[in-house]
């Protein structure tokens, strides 16, 4: 694990948005092996083989999750915005998530990287 990606989200100003991000943080690194992290436009990215998997990203009232690759996804009506190649959940606070179901969709996303 990166020790950037860990300071970032220790550095969340909200408890809830750090929480939301060590779970979303423990999804990736279950689902995808040998997941690389880095930091990249101030935001932790997570790569497969090189190639953009997932990104956590906050705002003020928010904590987004995007899965990249999701074109061939099907996704829940309502949750995700975004383009097809990328999809993006964004959650306030006392939002709860799906983990079974977010956690399949990672790991369909990265399937063919």
């Amino acid at each position: 694990m990166n020790p950037e990606v860990t300071d970032f989200i220790e550095a969340l100003k909200e408890p809830w948005q750090r929480e939301m991000s060590v779970k979303l943080r423990q999804i990736v690194q279950e689902v995808i092996p040998d997941v690389h992290e880095r930091m990249q436009y101030k935001k932790p990215h997570f790569l497969k083989n090189g190639k953009y998997a997932a990104v956590i990203s906050s705002s003020k009232d928010a904590v987004s999750f995007t899965i990249f690759n999701a074109s061939e996804l099907t996704f829940p009506n309502g949750l995700f915005e975004g383009p097809p190649e990328r999809k993006t959940l964004k959650l306030k606070q006392g939002q709860s998530f799906d983990l079974e179901l977010l956690s399949s969709l990672v790991s369909q996303a990265v399937a063919g990287l």
